[in-house]
């Protein structure tokens, strides 16, 4: 697949701030901030921002790298940093910047898309710290103004699995998805190292320099060079990231040509053997990793660490299913529902890692196949197994490859030759 950029940021990531009132020193240009050593993880950014006139330092001859960002501010930033002419122009679009130093950028960054006035229905209140959840509805929206191709990835990660800890711990709008998804997929944004997006929090000066030379990268790229969002915008669509993160095709319904993706098998429950229960599939996440400490995509790293309890072969792709199951009575078991999922939807393993606890996500134990009480009778259980496919050719097409069958719905898919 296409190029993806990686995030990652000293820890933490995004945004900055700007200081447009009186106390801006014009000689600020100049980079020789005292508080902004050589050492700074963000001085080459810091630098850069500077020069382009997007910041100013203080008059007291500081940067103020850890200062929090504004709505006001941030938002004159985006003003600043896009190169478009907007076809309209608006003003007076906030009533509470009547007069304010922002007014005009704010009306800039309206007119570009990054922000709406409905958002804001009582104000945009300037001098509020922005959150990383409107900086990244800001950032994405944006791009999806500029670019049709964005503002569809926006619709097509709706539904997506967001791969931070607040999807399944909580703490994540569904309305953000979308949007943290974009930010994710393209590398403007990242997570932090425990796995949260931390929608609620803050970002510093130094974050929003980082953050700056990355939209301006990001603004001029495809959403369809950036592998992890393409990735994102699969699962949001058929449940399974399967053709954007390997070479895997669908196979085709017999004589014609309707394409047997996994959408077609996704939600529709199946009966267990033995009448044990019903179980439903929800989504198949392929991980693309070479060992455990090296995993290229955002959701190999939902579920492999240095702790994941199987090993990496490089022959097999490591892939990870979700779904529910509902057992009809008292006797299923880890053990017994290994023996009949397998024959009727597809086989799976139970695993752990240290991602686990992380993101909040509810995996088949590892141990205790009979005794570990993780089924109940009538109760729904939804959780994560593991499979693995193959990675190398065997054949003719579909004979290395996976059939999964639900009633007259079929997901079929192979290496190609």
């Amino acid at each position: 697949m296409k190029k993806v950029t990686q995030l990652l940021l000293s820890g933490a990531l995004v945004l900055g701030m700007y200081p447009f009132t009186g106390n801006i020193s014009q000689a600020a240009a100049t980079t020789s901030f005292k508080d902004v050593p050589a050492t700074h993880w963000a001085k080459a950014s810091i630098d850069e921002a500077v020069a382009k006139g997007y910041f100013k330092g203080y008059s007291d001859g500081t940067f103020k790298p850890g200062a929090t960002v504004t709505r006001a501010e941030f938002a004159a930033l985006l003003a600043r940093v896009a190169k478009e002419t907007p076809e309209t122009t608006q003003t007076n679009v906030f009533k509470d910047l009547t007069g304010h130093w922002s007014e005009t950028e704010v009306n800039r960054a309206v007119s570009l898309g990054f922000l709406k006035s409905s958002d804001y229905p009582n104000g945009f209140k300037p001098g509020t710290a922005l959150t990383r959840e409107e900086m990244a509805k800001w950032l994405s929206s944006g791009l999806a103004a500029k670019d049709e191709d964005y503002k569809q990835a926006l619709k097509d990660t709706e539904n997506t699995l967001v791969p931070v800890a607040e999807y399944y711990k909580g703490g994540l709008k569904k309305a953000a998805y979308p949007y943290v998804s974009v930010v994710l997929g393209t590398g403007l944004m990242a997570g932090y190292p425990d796995g949260t997006f931390g929608p609620g929090k803050t970002t510093t000066r130094a974050e929003a320099a980082v953050i700056l030379s990355r939209y301006e990268q990001v603004q001029k790229s495809k959403a369809t060079s950036y592998r992890d969002l393409n990735e994102m915008r699969e699962v949001g669509l058929t449940g399974t990231n399967l053709t954007s993160a390997s070479p895997y095709v669908y196979g085709l319904k017999g004589g014609t040509s309707i394409v047997n993706s996994f959408d077609k098998v996704t939600d529709k429950p199946v009966e267990l053997r033995n009448n044990l229960g019903t179980a439903t599939l929800h989504r198949m996440i392929v991980a693309n990793a070479t060992s455990k400490t090296n995993v290229e995509n955002l959701y190999g790293r939902m579920f492999i660490d240095k702790d994941y309890t199987y090993p990496i072969s490089n022959d097999y792709y490591v892939v990870f299913i979700e779904l529910s199951v509902t057992p009809n009575g008292g006797n299923l078991k880890n053990l017994t529902f290994s023996q009949a999922i397998a024959d009727k939807l597809t086989a799976g393993e139970n695993f752990s890692s240290g991602t686990i606890g992380k993101y909040g996500i509810v995996n088949l134990p590892e141990r205790d196949f009979i005794t570990s009480g993780f089924f109940k009778k009538g109760v729904t259980k939804r959780f994560w197994m593991m499979t693995m496919l193959n990675k190398k050719h065997g054949g003719p097409a579909g004979s290395n490859g996976k059939n999964i069958v639900i009633g007259e719905d079929i997901a079929s898919f192979h290496l190609p030759i």
